[in-house]
């Protein structure tokens, strides 16, 4: 927006600055801050504008203190409008969602009033674009978006201050008045909230609420995605005193009540930093070949209770956040780290999965029941693997069993119509001060598979329970009785996956999509790039062609799993979800009533969200240490493989460090390229070279931006 367009208003601005005010007074220079004013004959604009409503009687001057005077009449709102969701451009365009509607509303800069990303507006349609998408204007704000934001605070003068929000936060610059610093520097990286926007050509009005660091910080840049995502990571004062007050003795009546594992061979599996220990193993073979197995979960609902502080906290977090170097638990620190965390040689209550499984993996019975287990032995996955390797060890015979177990598990999911995605997950190497040193790929070893496909098959029961409580009820359909929390997964968009299939037929790679697509045709096509340059790009595509997994009371199966019926049992430490299913299973076992079909739909939604939220701020974590790592590389030379191709140019995935760059069309010298939607790639009007999805580039690291978290490459 020029300065001369901004100036047109200036007094009906001025006037709703100061009469929105506290005290309905201002100083003449906080004034000029809200509305970014920097030249001389802005200044002396201002000044005599001021001056005239002074003489209009609408305003009065102290010095260089403006006072409103007289009331001013208030536009008629147009009640004709229709209600969304706004998201924001970096430029100012914005685009409402709004649930009924095939296409989202466009709202040109000039048209969004004072809305902010994530607001509930009220807009009115005003026409349509050339592409047949409408077209409107805010004309109402019914409910902010976010509770806060997070920006760059700058000293501006003597007494003006600025907040440059964070691209992800806010699109617009915030001005705040002294009273409002809070303890901020000039640099600092601050969380904020808005105090009040009183018109679109003026900045809104902001109150600093914690300084995370000095901005380009470690601790800065890493709570800055928290804030960002909207993720406080300290706990309200009044919930670390409510977990305070939970006692780490068990009563006596509970080892009465429950059954006592105490004895038994019990044993953990768990990265080596962890220290919320959410599940446990127990594994015999029984007389007639069939295995037993355990699997024990902490019993959080017995500790987190229904509408307590500690309750509601989790349920408002929905999940724990793990990030490259920090975890922001759902549960306080006393919790899921102590009081419920299966930690060795200590007395720790469980919800148990009993399961007998046949030497073809199927279930053949189970019980569902609350316990006390006595965890003989931690392990992590590489100490378990050299156990499995062929290391002697006292729980020897117990890994190799609960192995033999896994393998027949998970060749009959596939066997079923699981789909196998493999996808390479980068480890950094930090040092002291969150410096990444060195990028690494995860190791994946049968230990995880051996973790993984015991704790599917006892989410798995857990939701067959249900139908089978539905079944013994004689109504095994409706959805009012024993209502039920499931993990739920629909099939995948044909309409994504033909434009994978348009993708990769430039490479020679033929994926039929058909109306009735199985998970078996999909594995056939991980299957065919297997272990070639294009696997990693192909199951990318893949995994963002398939709809996200959910949380809901309307079973629809789990097409990813090829289960029927699946739930989240397995982790109530770190999501709320299992604590929900936890409690269901509870109230259906002493057959008492609890949560509503309806209930757990607006709890599903919400949870699904929380989730959605988390992943976004685990992906932001580590593209921030991706960025800061290349920074330190910058000159240098690696090798990539072309993993997307847009018109505005090619996505380059490094092959050693798997991080993921751009090199701009303007960038690639030599000719005149344009995009070619047929073959995917970028081609040489004179030349013909091309660029495709899927080659090998060797490239330079041209430029990194910390800020938006974005590597720039050049072709070498």
């Amino acid at each position: 927006m020029s300065r001369n367009s901004r100036l047109t208003s200036l007094e009906e601005i001025i006037i709703d600055l100061v009469k929105n005010s506290q005290d309905k007074s201002l100083h003449k220079d906080i004034i000029a801050n809200a509305l970014a004013l920097s030249s001389n004959k802005e200044y002396k604009r201002l000044h005599k504008t001021i001056t005239r409503l002074v003489s209009r009687g609408i305003l009065k001057r102290q010095g260089d203190q403006i006072i409103f005077k007289s009331s001013v009449r208030k536009k008629k709102q147009d009640r004709s409008l229709i209600e969304g969701e706004i998201q924001l451009t970096p430029r100012g365009t914005g685009f409402v969602i709004v649930e009924n509607l095939d296409e989202d509303i466009m709202i040109p800069s000039q048209d969004t009033g004072v809305s902010l990303p994530g607001d509930l507006v009220q807009v009115k349609v005003t026409g349509n674009k050339r592409n047949g998408q409408p077209k409107g204007k805010v004309m109402e704000i019914t409910k902010r978006g976010k509770e806060f934001y997070v920006g760059t605070f700058k000293k501006t003068g003597e007494k003006t201050f600025i907040i440059e929000p964070d691209q992800k936060s806010a699109h617009i610059n915030f001005f705040v008045l002294e009273e409002s610093v809070n303890g901020a520097k000039s640099e600092d990286k601050v969380l904020f909230k808005l105090k009040k926007w009183t018109h679109p050509l003026a900045l809104p009005e902001a109150e600093v609420l914690s300084v995370l660091g000095k901005s380009g910080s470690n601790n800065a840049n890493i709570l800055s995605i928290l804030g960002e995502n909207e993720i406080r990571s300290d706990f309200p004062p009044e919930v670390e005193k409510f977990s305070d007050k939970i006692p780490l003795e068990i009563p006596e009546n509970e080892f009465e009540r429950r059954r006592d594992l105490r004895n038994e061979m019990i044993f953990t599996i768990d990265p080596v930093d962890a220290k919320d220990f959410d599940d446990a193993l127990s594994i015999k073979l029984l007389d007639n070949g069939n295995y037993y197995l355990g699997v024990h979960i902490a019993d959080v609902t017995h500790y987190v209770r229904p509408d307590t502080p500690l309750d509601k906290e989790a349920y408002s977090r929905g999940t724990s956040v793990y990030l490259v170097d920090r975890v922001i638990p759902m549960l306080p620190e006393r919790l899921s780290n102590g009081v419920c965390s299966l930690r060795p040689n200590e007395d720790k209550l469980c919800f148990s999965c009993f399961m007998e499984i046949s030497m073809e993996g199927k279930l053949i019975n189970y019980s569902i029941e609350e316990t006390v287990i006595h965890s003989k032995q931690r392990f992590t996955y590489e100490e378990a693997q050299e156990v499995l390797a062929g290391k002697e060890h006292a729980f020897k015979n117990e890994l190799k069993t609960v192995e033999a177990l896994a393998k027949i598990l998970l060749k009959k999911r596939f066997k079923e119509g699981a789909i196998d995605f493999d996808t390479p997950e980068p480890r950094f190497v930090l040092d002291s001060d969150g410096t990444p040193l060195e990028v690494v790929i995860k190791k994946r070893l049968f230990a995880h598979r051996l973790i993984e496909e015991c704790m599917l098959m006892a989410n798995k029961t857990v939701a067959t329970h249900i139908d089978d409580i539905r079944k013994k009820s004689g109504n095994k359909t409706s959805k009012d009785l024993f209502p039920f929390f499931y993990r739920i997964h629909d099939k995948p968009d044909p309409q994504k996956l033909a434009g994978i299939a348009e993708q990769v037929s430039p490479l020679g790679i033929q994926f039929e999509v058909h109306d009735k697509l199985t998970p078996k045709q999909i594995n056939d096509l991980l299957t065919k790039v297997k272990g070639t340059s294009v696997e990693e790009i192909v199951n990318g595509l893949m995994l963002r062609a398939m709809a996200k997994a959910e949380y809901s009371p309307a079973n629809i199966g789990h097409f990813g799993l090829g289960f029927a019926h699946y739930a989240h049992f397995t982790s109530p430490i770190r999501r709320y979800p299992d604590v929900i299913v936890h409690r269901l299973l509870k109230a259906y076992n002493a057959k008492i009533g609890t949560y509503t079909y309806e209930s757990l739909k607006k709890h599903g939604e919400h949870c699904s969200e929380r989730e959605r939220v988390a992943v976004d701020a685990e992906r932001d974590s580590i593209k921030l240490k991706q960025v800061e790592f290349l920074s330190k590389k910058i000159g240098q030379t690696f090798e990539g493989v072309i993993s997307g191709v847009t018109e505005r140019g090619v996505f380059v995935n490094l092959k050693d460090v798997h991080c993921e760059g751009m090199i701009r069309v303007s960038d690639i010298k030599g000719d005149y390229f344009v995009y070619n939607q047929n073959l995917h790639a970028l081609v040489g009007r004179s030349s013909g070279k091309s660029y495709r999805l899927g080659d090998d580039l060797k490239v330079k690291v041209q430029s990194v931006n910390m800020g938006k978290r974005q590597i720039d490459f050049v072709p070498v």
